[in-house]
């Protein structure tokens, strides 16, 4: 933390552990409670969740427990932090910005909130940008700055096998309510002002991944960009998913496959895939 700056997100932003350690980035995790039980998502594996899910268990996602934000600003300003960016989803889609705010109020030292417009691998590149300005020296305005310029500017493109978790948890706007639920016609929906937007539906499984890959490339056409795909217990597809889009996006930097958070796959179910383009 040679700059003195720290960076804190939340575990929605669903990096993969290498990363977050190599850039020294600070993850609060989420809560997921199922049934009865309150519990870090960080203590939540897969096969779990999948067997509540099966068995319709109630399930509902959580902001980090109370002071989580807290005392990791502390453990920061522990280390010789002297100022903190903290990078989190965006407030339509949960309240856990309003619990790293009440945190910041308490902070020993100060604390810049950015909004990163989604969740997901939008939050993490945006998490990643302001780390790696940091490490190479930055000061707290250029980290900042950067993080909300690369959340502002991503684009995610998610396919779900069906609406039916996004519904449940109140997640879809009116206009995705609308889409059926015939098995042949696979929604695919992305993100606009945090909110859960439809921009097509296409018959089939192959056909809307086609779908989907095309509107990524034509995302990334002519820009510098990082690339991800996020998958919830479909590691194989989101593989292949992967090298589909570095065969027609060759020039894209970072490169990264990784499994959403918990919270965020209680959301959109098994089987779900994501694509997000981070210009830079």
């Amino acid at each position: 933390m040679s700059s003195r700056v720290a960076v804190v997100t939340d575990s929605t932003a669903s990096l993969p552990a290498r990363l977050a350690e190599r850039f020294n980035i600070i993850t609060v995790p989420m809560q997921l409670k199922i049934g009865s039980e309150l519990i870090d998502e960080a203590y939540v594996p897969t096969d779990r969740l999948l067997q509540a899910m099966d068995a319709q268990i109630p399930i509902t996602t959580q902001p980090p427990a109370p002071d989580a934000f807290f005392w990791a600003y502390q453990d920061a300003w522990a280390k010789g932090a002297e100022t903190i960016v903290s990078v989190h989803v965006t407030p339509t889609l949960s309240p856990a910005t309003d619990a790293a705010k009440a945190a910041a109020a308490k902070s020993r030292v100060p604390v810049f909130i950015v909004d990163s417009h989604s969740s997901g691998m939008t939050l993490g590149f945006a998490a990643l940008a302001a780390a790696r300005i940091v490490q190479n020296g930055g000061n707290v305005q250029h980290a900042r700055s950067v993080a909300e310029e690369r959340g502002r500017n991503a684009s995610v493109l998610i396919y779900v096998n069906t609406l039916h978790y996004l519904r449940q948890a109140g997640r879809v706007s009116a206009a995705a309510k609308l889409f059926g639920d015939a098995l042949s016609v696979k929604p695919l929906l992305t993100v606009v002002n945090g909110e859960v937007e439809p921009f097509d539906k296409v018959v089939g499984r192959d056909r809307a991944l086609g779908k989907l890959v095309d509107k990524a490339v034509a995302l990334a056409y002519g820009r510098n960009v990082d690339i991800a795909v996020e998958h919830f217990a479909a590691e194989k597809e989101g593989h292949e998913l992967l090298q589909m889009l570095q065969q027609r996006i060759p020039h894209a930097r970072d490169v990264v496959l990784t499994q959403v958070s918990a919270a965020i796959g209680a959301n959109v179910g098994p089987g779900a895939l994501a694509v997000t383009v981070s210009p830079f």
